[in-house]
């Protein structure tokens, strides 16, 4: 029988065949639409891609929004410094070739009275104050008086000039001086044409700077606040103190007898009354020291320079109870270290709360997984229940409980364990945290726990048995260890929780029983140190990514599971 249809003569479209055939047509493979299958493949994978990301666009959004703005606006905050810098320009950089010894010189102080004089017109010296008195106590009462009284510095060359001259204390000679003439010919336009849209920006008069140095820069300053903050007219403007006391400066230390501008014989006659021996002044140091004798202290000035940079590790410092000194940094006085020993607290507490929930939760799930699915379901609304009933009151419940003329501390004088006059202190400490906590958090290990033990087979355990394992040996060598994920999953969940809670510890905690996370909220909504809430923050969230890591490394992520 003739072997022609043997696999040697066929001539089907085998591989080898395809291939030889692919190998002799020319030019790349094309898709149905004639574009080269290379092509068109790429551009589907990229329109799959696209439509993905377009899926899952709007929770990346949020978690940006809700999440990952949040942690960088906290560790931007933990070093953010910029208010002193810029609430005090002149006093930094005059403060800068200062060594910190002694007193700082008289231009410390001249900066000080401009910046502040200003600080105070925009209502930030209260707020530079509150934050320098983070670091000094004093700061903040210490600027606020500076505020009401450096006006009586200005007063005392602002009245000499007005009883010189009346036009001294009018609006329009000061522009006629200062401002340049086509902007003042412009503002008065604006003003006759019933002060529609904004009006012209200051310009200074040219030349003006060289002549009044001090007076040009601070009338500009006052300029600028009139117009852009304040939206007045300068026009109905009289000039701040603080620029009477910038004309006395130029006019005793300058020579403007050969000025010919606007107002050159008020400016020439103010000249001379400057000069007259019964002319009267006020030092910048001695006006400093009328208003608060602390000013002539040097921590305050050496707090200022210390925290004049635009950024700072003096939150972070703070929160490990050291601090920035002009030596360096140092240790804070033993009785003010609080924050070191609250972090010790924290993780001591949240392992303990964390270990209790695993031995009072791990036989409630073992229990679960192992009854009917019909027991097992109506035990899980048990478990469930306290979800339904607010934080707030579950919380209050156990400091009823707790205190001592509570339920429990009664129950146990009526059985005799404990005599009506030693009734057990089980509140406002670090028990009554663990307690009330171990309780609130109990649901979320039992839960992990609960899931991954319901996917044991049975089997295992009947198989073990058979081959002459003891119960004990059993559980331990063949069920434990597959419950392992279940207890881990439960334990980062626990922790993670507890390590961050603040309104359990804060109502039954009393002094030894809160977290560091109290000390955080208090930052934040008392005292408003957002900095150092930050930098607590910061750290606390660096510790628990570290555990975290650790966790990984011991036990693997990867053998964390939820069911």
């Amino acid at each position: 029988m003739s072997d022609a249809t043997g696999p040697d003569t066929f001539d089907g479209p085998t591989p080898d065949n395809a291939l030889r055939q692919a190998q002799k047509t020319s030019g790349p493979m094309l898709a149905a639409d004639g574009t080269p299958l290379k092509k068109s493949l790429s551009r589907a994978l990229r329109r799959q891609k696209m439509r993905a990301l377009m899926l899952i666009a709007p929770l990346l959004l949020f978690v940006l929004i809700t999440f990952i703005a949040p942690i960088a606006d906290m560790l931007f905050r933990s070093v953010e410094n910029q208010i002193v810098s810029e609430t005090l320009p002149l006093t930094t950089e005059e403060l800068g070739s200062w060594d910190g010894e002694g007193m700082p010189p008289e231009a410390a102080f001249e900066a000080a009275y401009y910046d502040i004089f200003l600080a105070a017109e925009r209502k930030e010296h209260t707020r530079l104050g509150t934050r320098l008195n983070y670091e000094l106590t004093g700061a903040s009462s210490l600027f606020r008086k500076s505020g009401r009284g450096l006006d009586d510095i200005g007063e005392v060359y602002q009245d000499q000039f007005e009883d010189l001259d009346e036009n001294w204390d009018e609006a329009l000679p000061w522009l006629e001086l200062m401002g340049d003439p086509e902007w003042l010919a412009e503002q008065q336009e604006w003003v006759a044409e019933g002060e529609e849209g904004r009006q012209p920006s200051f310009e200074l008069s040219e030349g003006i700077a060289d002549t009044l140095p001090r007076t040009a820069r601070e009338f500009a300053v006052f300029a600028e606040y009139t117009q852009d903050e304040e939206r007045d007219n300068l026009l109905d403007e009289e000039p701040w103190s603080a620029v009477h006391t910038a004309l006395y400066q130029d006019l005793s230390s300058g020579d403007v007898s050969s000025y010919s501008g606007p107002r050159a014989d008020m400016l020439q006659a103010a000249a001379a009354l400057v000069a007259s021996p019964d002319f009267e002044t006020v030092s910048f140091l001695d006006g400093f020291e009328e208003i608060d004798e602390d000013w002539m202290e040097p921590p305050i000035w050496r707090t200022i320079k210390l925290y004049s940079p635009n950024y700072t590790s003096g939150y972070f410092l703070n929160s490990i109870d050291m601090q920035l000194t002009p030596d360096g940094i140092e240790a804070r006085p033993e009785n003010q270290q609080i924050y070191m020993l609250l972090f010790q607290r924290t993780l001591f507490m949240s392992l303990v709360i964390t270990f209790s929930c695993i031995l009072l939760g791990y036989p409630v799930a073992y229990i679960l997984s192992n009854l009917p699915m019909r027991s097992a379901n109506l035990l899980m609304i048990l478990v469930l229940l306290p979800f339904w009933t607010s934080l707030l009151v579950r919380t209050s419940a156990w400091k009823v409980m707790l205190q001592q003329q509570g339920v429990i501390n009664d129950v146990l004088v009526w059985i005799g364990l404990v005599a009506d006059d030693s009734r057990l202190t089980m509140i406002n400490n670090q028990f009554g945290t663990i307690v009330a906590m171990t309780h609130i958090l109990l649901p979320f290990m039992i839960l992990p726990m609960y899931s991954v033990m319901s996917t044991i087979p049975p089997s295992y355990v009947r198989a073990a048995k058979s081959l002459g394992a003891t119960n004990w040996t059993t559980f331990w060598r063949v069920y434990f260890p597959q419950s392992i994920p279940g207890i881990g999953a439960g334990s980062i969940l626990v922790f993670i929780l507890s390590i961050g809670y603040y309104i359990t510890p804060e109502i039954v905690g009393g002094t030894t029983g809160t977290f560091i996370s109290n000390r955080i909220a208090y930052h934040i909504s008392s005292s408003l140190n957002w900095g150092l809430a930050a930098a607590l923050g910061a750290i606390l969230l660096a510790v628990v990514l570290i555990l975290y890591w650790a966790y990984d490394r011991i036990v693997g992520i990867d053998n964390v599971k939820l069911g």
